[in-house]
Protein backbone atom coordinates (compact mmCIF):
# COMPACT_ATOMS: atom_id res chain seq x y z
CA UNK A 1 0.00 0.00 0.00
CA UNK A 2 1.30 3.44 -0.94
CA UNK A 3 0.06 6.64 0.65
CA UNK A 4 0.64 10.05 -0.89
CA UNK A 5 0.19 13.53 0.56
CA UNK A 6 0.64 16.68 -1.51
CA UNK A 7 1.46 20.18 -0.29
CA UNK A 8 2.67 23.48 -1.67
CA UNK A 9 -0.24 24.64 -3.78
CA UNK A 10 -1.47 28.20 -3.72
CA UNK A 11 -2.21 31.29 -5.74
CA UNK A 12 0.37 33.04 -7.90
CA UNK A 13 0.42 35.57 -10.69
CA UNK A 14 1.18 34.66 -14.26
CA UNK A 15 4.93 34.27 -14.76
CA UNK A 16 5.46 33.24 -11.15
CA UNK A 17 6.68 30.00 -9.61
CA UNK A 18 5.48 27.35 -7.17
CA UNK A 19 6.98 24.13 -5.86
CA UNK A 20 4.74 21.21 -4.99
CA UNK A 21 5.74 18.38 -2.67
CA UNK A 22 4.41 14.86 -2.30
CA UNK A 23 5.33 12.84 0.77
CA UNK A 24 5.16 9.12 0.01
CA UNK A 25 5.04 6.05 2.19
CA UNK A 26 5.24 2.48 0.96
CA UNK A 27 7.14 0.94 -1.92
CA UNK A 28 6.74 2.23 -5.45
CA UNK A 29 9.08 2.63 -8.40
CA UNK A 30 7.09 4.97 -10.63
CA UNK A 31 5.60 8.30 -9.63
CA UNK A 32 3.95 11.15 -11.46
CA UNK A 33 2.12 14.44 -11.20
CA UNK A 34 -1.28 14.85 -12.81
CA UNK A 35 -3.59 17.84 -12.94
CA UNK A 36 -7.27 18.39 -13.52
CA UNK A 37 -8.92 21.67 -14.39
CA UNK A 38 -12.67 22.16 -14.00
CA UNK A 39 -14.56 20.44 -16.79
CA UNK A 40 -11.46 18.75 -18.15
CA UNK A 41 -9.97 15.29 -17.94
CA UNK A 42 -7.14 14.53 -15.56
CA UNK A 43 -3.89 14.83 -17.52
CA UNK A 44 -0.37 13.64 -16.85
CA UNK A 45 2.07 16.48 -16.22
CA UNK A 46 5.32 14.65 -15.50
CA UNK A 47 6.57 11.21 -14.50
CA UNK A 48 9.68 9.86 -12.78
CA UNK A 49 11.23 6.40 -12.40
CA UNK A 50 12.78 6.18 -8.96
CA UNK A 51 15.56 3.70 -9.72
CA UNK A 52 17.23 5.76 -12.46
CA UNK A 53 15.59 9.15 -11.95
CA UNK A 54 14.44 9.01 -15.58
CA UNK A 55 11.80 11.66 -16.26
CA UNK A 56 9.17 12.49 -18.85
CA UNK A 57 6.98 15.57 -19.33
CA UNK A 58 3.75 16.50 -20.98
CA UNK A 59 4.14 18.80 -23.96
CA UNK A 60 2.36 21.70 -22.30
CA UNK A 61 4.88 21.92 -19.44
CA UNK A 62 8.18 20.98 -21.08
CA UNK A 63 10.88 23.52 -20.29
CA UNK A 64 8.82 25.10 -17.49
CA UNK A 65 8.23 22.31 -14.96
CA UNK A 66 10.76 20.00 -13.31
CA UNK A 67 9.97 16.77 -11.49
CA UNK A 68 12.48 15.50 -8.94
CA UNK A 69 12.83 13.19 -5.97
CA UNK A 70 14.45 13.27 -2.56
CA UNK A 71 14.65 9.52 -2.03
CA UNK A 72 15.96 9.80 1.53
CA UNK A 73 12.85 11.74 2.49
CA UNK A 74 10.60 9.83 0.10
CA UNK A 75 9.37 13.12 -1.27
CA UNK A 76 8.48 13.90 -4.87
CA UNK A 77 8.64 17.49 -6.07
CA UNK A 78 7.22 19.48 -8.96
CA UNK A 79 8.92 22.81 -9.52
CA UNK A 80 6.75 25.02 -11.71
CA UNK A 81 8.17 28.12 -13.37
CA UNK A 82 6.77 30.64 -15.86
CA UNK A 83 3.28 29.71 -14.75
CA UNK A 84 0.37 30.50 -17.05
CA UNK A 85 -3.31 30.93 -16.32
CA UNK A 86 -3.96 27.65 -18.13
CA UNK A 87 -1.86 25.86 -15.50
CA UNK A 88 -4.66 26.50 -13.00
CA UNK A 89 -5.86 23.11 -11.78
CA UNK A 90 -5.93 20.65 -8.92
CA UNK A 91 -2.59 18.87 -8.93
CA UNK A 92 -2.37 15.24 -7.87
CA UNK A 93 0.54 13.05 -6.91
CA UNK A 94 0.32 9.54 -8.36
CA UNK A 95 2.19 6.27 -8.01
CA UNK A 96 2.05 2.92 -9.70
CA UNK A 97 3.70 -0.40 -10.30
CA UNK A 98 6.34 -0.64 -12.98
CA UNK A 99 9.45 -2.63 -13.81
CA UNK A 100 12.70 -2.03 -15.64
CA UNK A 101 10.84 -3.10 -18.79
CA UNK A 102 7.72 -1.01 -18.33
CA UNK A 103 8.84 2.14 -16.54
CA UNK A 104 9.44 4.23 -19.67
CA UNK A 105 5.93 3.65 -20.91
CA UNK A 106 4.51 4.35 -17.48
CA UNK A 107 6.22 7.68 -16.90
CA UNK A 108 5.66 8.79 -20.52
CA UNK A 109 2.13 7.65 -21.27
CA UNK A 110 0.31 6.45 -18.15
CA UNK A 111 -3.33 7.51 -18.11
CA UNK A 112 -5.28 8.41 -15.01
CA UNK A 113 -7.24 5.16 -15.33
CA UNK A 114 -4.06 3.13 -14.97
CA UNK A 115 -2.72 4.85 -11.86
CA UNK A 116 -2.78 2.68 -8.75
CA UNK A 117 -2.37 5.25 -5.98
CA UNK A 118 -3.49 8.88 -5.69
CA UNK A 119 -2.96 11.72 -3.28
CA UNK A 120 -5.78 14.06 -2.26
CA UNK A 121 -4.60 16.89 -4.46
CA UNK A 122 -3.43 20.46 -3.98
CA UNK A 123 -4.92 23.48 -5.75
CA UNK A 124 -2.81 25.74 -7.96
CA UNK A 125 -4.37 28.98 -9.16
CA UNK A 126 -2.59 31.28 -11.61
CA UNK A 127 -4.05 34.72 -12.16
CA UNK A 128 -3.30 37.17 -14.96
Amino acid sequence: QVQLQESGGGSVQSGGSLKLSCAASGDTRCMAWFRQAPGKERERVAGLYIDSRATAYGDSVKGRFTISLDNAKKTLFLEMNSLKTEDTAMYYCAAGRCTTSTYLGWISRVSAADVTYWGQGTQVTVSS
